[in-house]
């Protein structure tokens, strides 16, 4: 809370400071509040999550660009706010335990509740208004970042917190958001909030923790006027149209599922690895070739052929034949995808959703995954170097993260 009152003071010095200047049109920032509640995602969870009540302020420092900058991104996208946000969830309220039942194999029941803990989250926000008539405005927002998590799993006294299993987490979130600007300068906000914590499969446990709320709270907004009032038509930007190839190369890699449901289900208590918070983290690599076509400034979309190797695989196999399970086992798996991807200036948001041609990776992914595989990632364009891209993704079979990667692309206009 400390930290978010100094922000507060930052955003109120910089509008006393740039009051008479140009670029105050363009800088903003606002408080909420959050009351949010947990959401079982299914069966499995539904079992052991007891109570699902959290509270969380955030604050965010927004930047607008206005139609004076005949910015052509910015038009494309009704001038969106870009924003640096700070979130604290307090998570007390949180509480995992699991009851008598048959299918937790070896695990013993504690006597205790096993609690969430408390989240600070720091992330990068992009809204984008819908709709704006007069005082009014309806926006959808997308959100990314990191989060600190101040108390997670472990086997001695929070042991049935399979939500998160590090301190450091991935977060993605998005809202819809309705505002009402009372004077110029100063807009009333509320709307509905989805976010989401995990650590990509990079520690166990990895379930995630997703909570949904509403939110209220004040926004200030010195470029409100310079937008509501914009002259039209306004200036015409031709969208850039152009066939292209990408390369793509990742590193990245992941901790076993397998791990954690033989040390969780089937270890018995008193060896050194029942319930354990260790675990052995593998590495994977992955190459793609895309096909792509950029019809407008914001968008591209096209096909790609994605190639990973999964350095577990020999581990996979291990664990399957002393199960006596027989099977086949390589550390290859080839796909093709369908991709898109949303551009604002060197920021994109890449999105794919393929299919395997070939994956052979033992008997438990043939029974959790499906033959198709989602996969979300965030870049940056660095223009000077030949439009290299830098980023980072997640892939995800039924939307639950399989792997996260550090990925470097390349592409040439054809």
């Amino acid at each position: 809370m400390r930290k978010i009152c100094i922000l507060i003071l930052l955003f109120c010095s910089l509008r006393a400071s740039a009051a008479d200047g140009d670029s105050v049109r363009h800088v903003g920032f606002s408080v909420s509040l959050m009351p949010h509640w947990q959401i079982a995602m299914d069966q499995y969870e539904r079992m052991w999550l007891q109570k699902k009540q959290g509270f969380a302020f955030g604050a965010e420092l927004d930047f607008t660009s206005v139609p004076a900058d005949h910015d052509a991104f910015a038009e494309d996208y009704n001038y969106p706010t870009l924003s640096l946000g700070a979130m604290l969830s307090l998570n007390h309220g949180v509480t995992m335990r699991r009851t008598a039942d048959h299918s937790w194999g070896k695990a013993q029941l504690v006597d205790y509740d096993s609690h969430l803990g408390n989240i600070f989250t720091i992330y990068g926000n992009f809204s984008r208004p819908l709709l704006r008539r007069g005082r009014w405005q309806l926006d959808y927002s997308l959100r990314a970042g990191i989060g600190y998590n101040s108390w997670y799993y472990n086997p001695h006294d929070n042991i049935d917190n399979e939500l998160i299993g590090s301190a450091l987490s991935i977060h993605f979130g998005a809202a819809l958001m309705g505002y009402y600007n009372v004077t110029d300068d100063w807009a009333l906000m509320g709307g509905l909030t989805y976010g989401h914590h995990s650590n990509g499969a990079l520690a166990r446990p990895n379930k995630g923790e997703n909570h949904w709320g509403p939110v209220i709270g004040v926004r200030y907004t010195p470029y409100h006027q310079a937008i509501s009032r914009r002259p039209s038509p306004t200036t015409h930007h031709p969208s850039p149209k152009y066939w292209y190839t990408e390369l793509r190369l990742g590193i990245g890699g992941k901790t076993l599922l397998e791990d954690w449901q033989r040390t969780q289900y089937n270890t018995e208590p008193g060896e050194p690895d029942y319930r354990t918070d260790d675990f052995h983290f593998y590495m994977s690599y992955s190459a793609s070739v895309a096909f792509m076509y950029r019809y407008a400034r914001r968008w591209a979309s096209g096909i790609g052929a994605d190639v990973y190797y999964g350095t577990y695989y020999k581990h996979v196999r291990d664990l399957d034949e002393a199960a006596g399970i027989s099977t086949k086992h390589s550390p290859w798996s080839i796909g093709i995808s369908a991709r898109h991807e949303v551009y604002y200036h060197n920021f994109s948001l890449d999105l794919a959703l393929g299919i395997y041609l070939h994956r052979h990776m033992g008997s438990h992914a043939k029974e959790i995954e499906q033959p198709y595989y989602e996969r979300v990632g965030v870049f940056y364009t660095f223009p000077k170097l030949g439009h290299l891209k830098v980023g980072a993704s997640v892939q995800a079979h039924r939307t639950k993260a399989d792997l996260t990667e550090v990925q470097v692309s390349i592409p040439v206009k054809l």
